[in-house]
């Protein structure tokens, strides 16, 4: 009892809802739902299938809004800065994959994310701001406290199953960052997400509508938690799921796997052209396919009985018969049909079983790079449970100073299906970085190369938290600690550059101005377009970063310019200095672009015309700011 009397309208829904529940949807009732149930020729008003939700509106203006904000350097926090070929990123994720569009358009082979399950326990960041002045942009990428810490107060909202808009919510939060995120893959990329049953069935129809029905690869099925879920109620449930998409399904998105040791061995023939097994031509795969239904695959195949050879042809000494026959003796078909077989006749052996019947097999051939196979889309592996996981960062750390770290070993199995030894992977929701380890331990394993991107908000930790006890402020500061500690514990040659999401060192222009004196003060501030206090080093990777350059391209240091080359297109920044001889020396390393400060021609027209002017001449575009 807690004291008040009977709601009325909360009853008579209460009872609706046993009656009627389809009428309901996130709690409420879904009037137009009710009115076609309710209406003996009822029609609903849109009727099309699609996915919608309350806030998909605003979901899309979200990823439509223009961003300003850009990435500074933080060198104290990096690992061998300059030469560094991973990233770690610290700042609210829909903000820096809206900074990361011109930079990394369409050059990431890979996407994991874990997001949040939306459990109704979990927070997370809704709604996303739409229209930004630098007070809001502060609270978006703060509501900070003292020390800088993201605050759940401010920027976070808890989403309680009992919220109107639960489900709603969760997809407002994803949508525009899935949106986002295909365009950073490429052509042949793909995207693996991490889900339990909470929103998987939302996931995969809000990517279906981002990525396309068409390019879904499939769901894999991990075991995370083999003891199960014992707070569940009814089922102890074992496992999560990985809902894998391609850019393009027709592209090699996915790549096979090496076989065991064990399958290995079974190539235990040798001829000219190298080891091979014998498989049994006959299909085996289902009893669906029989003389009935493939008729042309229904054949007698004459067998050499000395030899082992066969022919198409019931001649010479090709006396013996052989059927496609199952162990039952009925009739089923053979895999190849009659012209591939007359073409691979050295291909098939033909063998007498304990039946007395003759038998067909083919030789399957060991490939150069070894035997491959296509994953499988269940994950019993005992390395990719959430104990494994603990045990990695209590490896670094001694402790546990995160909940529920994904093992290292779930997303290695994922990257060496989706990506190769060079290639590029992006986790947005990084939190303690588990992909940064698993990239850093695959490349000390086999030597290869692969980058990361990771993504990370300051998140501040609860203060009750085994992290806070351990001194890491925020998860971000968990995430980079991490990193570090892996980097030095495998004494891995691998740097990683640190980046922090802050407002743009440019001044930004305000169209919602009416007033004259207003307009006439913001024109004169302009002058300068400069940020009070902005850094060179924040200002030359703001300028390539919009210029397209990646974060670790390589950069060339000069006196007052600096020259960056990213595949192939060579970028040069002057930042310090212009005149005659600086613009001589940019020349000579034959740039694609070169973009100047305007400040620093100080008012001679002059000088800013010939420079634009041998630019032109050299087919070199030229940018003032």
């Amino acid at each position: 009892m807690n004291g008040k009397s009977l709601d009325i309208t909360e009853h008579k829904l209460a009872l609706l809802r046993e009656v009627l529940p389809e009428a309901f949807a996130e709690g409420k009732v879904d009037w137009e739902k009710l009115r076609v149930i309710l209406t003996r020729d009822g029609a609903f008003d849109d009727e099309r299938y699609h996915l919608n939700w309350a806030g998909k509106t605003d979901a899309y203006r979200a990823l439509q809004a223009p961003a300003s904000a850009t990435l500074a350097p933080c060198r104290e926090e990096s690992v061998a800065f300059d030469g560094a070929r991973h990233v770690f990123i610290e700042g609210e994720n829909l903000a820096v994959l809206k900074a990361l569009q011109k930079a990394y358009f369409g050059k990431v082979k890979m996407i994991y994310i874990d997001p949040p399950y939306n459990t109704g326990n979990d927070q997370f960041i809704y709604p996303d701001r739409f229209a930004e002045s630098k007070k809001d942009y502060q609270k978006r990428v703060g509501d900070m406290d003292a020390e800088g810490r993201l605050t759940r107060e401010g920027l976070f909202r808890k989403n309680s199953r009992d919220n109107g808009h639960y489900h709603s919510n969760w997809l407002s939060m994803i949508y525009p960052r899935l949106f986002l995120a295909r365009n950073l893959l490429r052509d042949d990329g793909v995207i693996f997400v991490s889900i339990d049953d909470n929103e998987a069935h939302n996931l995969r129809l809000v990517m279906n509508e981002i990525f396309g029905e068409e390019n879904f690869v499939g769901a894999v099925v991990a075991q995370t938690n083999p003891r199960g879920r014992q707070l569940d109620k009814f089922l102890a449930k074992t496992f999560e799921y990985l809902l894998v998409f391609a850019k393009n399904y027709n592209s090699d998105c996915i790549f096979s796997i090496p076989k065991s040791d064990k399958t290995v061995a079974e190539y235990n023939k040798e001829d000219d052209n190298g080891r091979y097994r014998l498989l049994e031509l006959r299909n085996r795969g289902s009893s669906q396919f029989n003389r009935e239904t493939r008729p042309n695959l229904y054949f007698p195949i004459f067998v050499n009985p000395k030899s082992g050879e066969v022919s198409l042809e019931n001649e010479g000494e090709y006396s013996e018969v052989a059927l496609p026959l199952n162990s039952k003796g009925e009739d089923g078909c053979w895999t190849w049909g009659q012209p591939k077989v007359g073409e691979n006749l050295n291909m098939l052996v033909g063998k007498k079983v304990s039946t007395g019947s003759w038998r067909v097999y083919r030789k399957d051939y060991l490939p150069e790079e070894g035997a491959k196979s296509k994953e499988k889309s269940l994950w019993l592996d005992k390395n990719i449970n959430h104990e494994n996981g603990k045990e990695a960062v209590r490896f670094l750390f001694d402790s546990t100073p995160f909940d529920f770290p994904k093992s290292p070993a779930l997303i290695a199995k994922a990257i060496r299906i989706g990506m190769k030894s060079r290639d590029t992977i992006l986790d947005f929701f990084a939190g303690s970085c588990t992909t940064a380890h698993a990239v850093l331990d695959l490349n000390a394993e086999d030597g290869g190369k692969r980058k990361f991107i990771c993504v990370q908000m300051p998140e501040a930790c609860d203060e009750k938290s085994e992290a806070r006890k351990a001194g890491y402020e925020t998860i971000a500061d968990i995430g980079k600690e991490r990193i570090r500690r892996v980097i030095a514990a495998g004494k891995l040659d691998a740097g990683m550059k640190v980046f922090q999401l802050r407002e743009s060192n440019f001044k930004q222009w305000r169209g919602d101005i009416k007033d004259a004196d207003q307009l006439a003060a913001q024109m004169q501030l302009h002058t300068d377009p400069l940020a009070d206090g902005a850094q060179t080093e924040d200002i030359l990777y703001e300028l390539l970063l919009k210029a397209g350059v990646a974060l670790t391209a390589p950069l060339q240091r000069n006196d007052g310019w600096y020259l960056a080359e990213d595949g192939g297109v060579k970028i040069a920044v002057a930042l310090e200095r212009i005149d005659a001889a600086t613009v001589k020396d940019i020349l000579a390393t034959q740039p694609t672009k070169v973009i100047a400060l305007d400040r620093l021609f100080q008012g001679d027209d002059q000088l800013k015309t010939n420079t634009a002017l041998q630019m032109g001449d050299a087919g070199v575009g030229f940018e003032v700011v």
